[in-house]
């Protein structure tokens, strides 16, 4: 695991207001807490390479974002990732720690709904896509805008838009909640929310597997995303009295 400097570096990135924060970046920075050097400057260049495989499609298809067709633009981006590159949700090993690390998720082309949509949000932003994530409970989803102004979702875990009814059983199966999806569930995601909820994704791993040094990492570089009071007691509650295994979800 690695030291001062680096959690330094994450705080200084993350200190930043949330629009000028370079997410991708601050997500390799997470990544590096498992793979120390990690070259954060060559991932990036991956995710250059992955949009410019798109934006060949894109020509291919006579598409210019420019003229704002979300809608086509987005089937061929999610074609693209999902169908000819083999992004796609690890089912088989959906807890694995690896699906949370950006870089793994992109030289294996697989994780779970949070990191798909860096990628997805990285690629989208490259090739002049809007794409926000949505921190619905218990999937973490994406979304734009089509032509007419209505909001398009997507679900990062398959690269599928998702329906209103799909919507509402998911949430049902979450929350329990029969009723309407409140709207705050559908707003876009913060970069600080984001980083906090990708933080507590891998907190979550290591508290089930009784790893107590990296909880207590993991509730570290949270405090500088969310300093909020309950972030503050998780980390003092496992720094004096230690982490036990318990049920993880994650999203």
């Amino acid at each position: 695991m690695i030291g001062s400097a680096d959690l330094v570096l994450f705080g200084h990135l993350v200190g930043r207001p949330d629009r000028d924060i370079d997410l991708e970046r601050a997500a390799l920075l997470v990544a590096e807490t498992e793979y120390p050097g990690l070259d954060v400057g060559a991932y990036v260049t991956k995710l250059d390479r992955l949009a410019a495989t798109v934006r060949r499609r894109l020509a291919e298809a006579r598409l210019d974002v420019a003229r704002a067709q979300p809608t086509r633009t987005l089937a061929v981006v999610l074609d693209t990732l999902f169908r000819e590159l083999g992004f796609a949700g690890n089912v088989a090993n959906y807890y694995d720690p690896r699906n949370s690390f950006l870089n793994q998720v992109i030289d294996r082309r697989t994780g779970i709904p949070i990191t798909l949509a860096l990628v997805l949000m990285g690629v989208g932003r490259r090739v002049g896509l809007p794409l926000a994530g949505v921190p619905f409970p218990g999937h973490f989803l994406v979304s734009t805008t089509a032509e007419a102004g209505e909001a398009i979702l997507v679900d990062p875990f398959d690269g599928t838009l998702i329906e209103l009814p799909q919507l509402q059983r998911l949430y049902a199966e979450t929350t329990g909640d029969l009723g309407e999806i409140a709207q705050h569930h559908l707003m876009p995601a913060g970069k600080r929310q984001i980083l906090a909820r990708l933080l507590n994704n891998l907190r979550a791993i290591y508290q089930v597997r009784g790893d107590e040094p990296r909880v207590r990492q993991m509730l570290e570089w949270m405090l500088l995303v969310n300093p909020s009071d309950e972030t503050r007691k998780l980390f003092e509650d496992a720094v004096g009295t230690g982490v036990s295994g318990a049920h993880v979800s994650l999203n």
